[in-house]
């Protein structure tokens, strides 16, 4: 088909809800994608980490494909044999409780909200506390919870409930903390802030703050969560667990999937009409998100995130002692952020003209979050064209 047919397509039906380069994409494997005129790229960004195995991996196509010729959908007033499965490996590896499936990561957001809130409506209890710089999906309580303007403008008037404070702040959390309040909500890693990461000492006094005060504890792992950080879960870093854990994005492989995980003592607080998602849970989501459960095992995933992310960070370390616009680099395993001097659009688009797909988040952060089975030569070849941008732009 004509690339362009396909552009002026989008333009006259799809809503221009995305800014979009002329970039067609037919196909993937592993690390690289092509375009329709068979040009590869190599994608160190691949769908805001939805695709964590890499492009078309095997073991979930697999599943994919034997569940196709068994059945699509089942209505959740039943059970499909794989939910039940595949929410006991959620809880097997990250802490004891419950699971609900949805769609997607602002959808399993909205379902915390109403959990929290629910869970605290009887004491009159329903204040959300999140950060700054968060961002935690673009539904109406989405965007209020999110902690970035630009998202909330023109949408007024938004929901109420949600207060929002700096990131890694103990003192000003505390300062917002009223008889209202029921949870905190938080990214270990702020994704769309610019890489930020949560610090230790931080997280672990904001723990004993929620048990003192008798807050829900929140963390939002949708870009985190399924070994991006090198642990399957990134609150395994700070060797705690949290009342809520959401989850999307990697669970699915690439296919359409959200969750969230609660404590066995409040996950019946959503009980029979209270919550629901059609498709959540469908035959297929489930059947994917168990293929990568077992291809994170079978490939060693978490191991190689360790090994190839410590290897990455070092390259772009080298990377920042040569090029004084690179300020800092943040994140863990292969989530990693450069925080630049000064705006990093045109570093990500001559990275695209160059073959290599990463992004450019909060203005001056380049955000690089390869597959999870990345090897040490497409780091090479990545940071070469970095390398080849960056002697260019200083």
């Amino acid at each position: 088909m004509d690339e362009q047919k396909i552009i002026k397509d989008y333009e006259k039906y799809v809503m221009p809800t995305y800014t979009r380069k002329p970039l067609v994409i037919v196909q993937g494997r592993g690390s690289r994608v092509w375009d329709i005129g068979g040009r590869a790229y190599l994608d160190f960004f691949p769908g805001w980490a939805v695709s964590g195995l890499g492009h078309a991996p095997g073991e979930v196509c697999q599943a994919l494909s034997g569940q196709l010729k068994k059945i699509l959908h089942v209505s959740n007033n039943y059970y499909n044999e794989l939910q039940g499965k595949l929410a006991e490996q959620i809880i097997k590896r990250s802490f004891d409780g419950k699971v609900f499936f949805c769609n997607s990561g602002a959808e399993a957001v909205e379902t915390a909200i109403k959990l929290a809130r629910k869970y605290g409506n009887a004491k009159g209890k329903y204040e959300i506390i999140t950060m700054h710089n968060s961002f935690h999906g673009r539904t109406l309580a989405t965007i209020t919870a999110t902690g970035q303007a630009k998202y909330k403008r023109g949408f007024t008037p938004l929901p109420r409930g949600f207060l929002q404070v700096p990131f890694n702040d103990l003192a000003a959390l505390k300062k917002k903390i009223s008889a209202k309040t029921i949870a905190v909500m938080l990214e270990l890693i702020q994704g769309e802030g610019g890489i930020n990461v949560a610090r230790p000492g931080y997280i672990k006094e904001l723990v004993k703050l929620c048990n003192q005060k008798g807050l829900l504890l929140i963390f939002d792992e949708v870009q985190t969560g399924m070994g991006r950080t090198g642990k399957l879960f990134c609150y395994q870093h700070y060797r705690l667990k949290p009342d809520i854990m959401v989850l999307a994005k990697s669970l699915g492989g690439g296919f359409p999937i959200g969750a969230i995980v609660a404590r066995r003592k409040i996950a019946d607080t959503l009980s029979p009409g209270t919550h629901a998602s059609t498709f959540g849970g469908s035959p297929l989501a489930c059947a994917a998100g168990l293929a990568v459960f077992q291809a994170i095992d079978k490939n060693r995933l978490l191991a190689n995130v360790q090994e190839a992310g410590a290897y990455l960070h070092k390259k772009l370390t080298h990377l920042k002692q040569k090029y004084p616009l690179i300020k800092e680099i943040r994140g863990l395993g292969l989530m990693l952020g450069l925080e630049l001097g000064g705006p990093g659009q045109l570093i990500y688009e001559q990275c695209l003209k160059q073959g290599l797909l990463i992004n450019c988040t909060h203005g001056n952060v380049l955000r690089i979050m390869p597959q999870l089975g990345v090897t040490k030569k497409e780091i090479d070849q990545a940071v070469k064209i970095l390398t080849s941008v960056l002697a260019g732009k200083t």
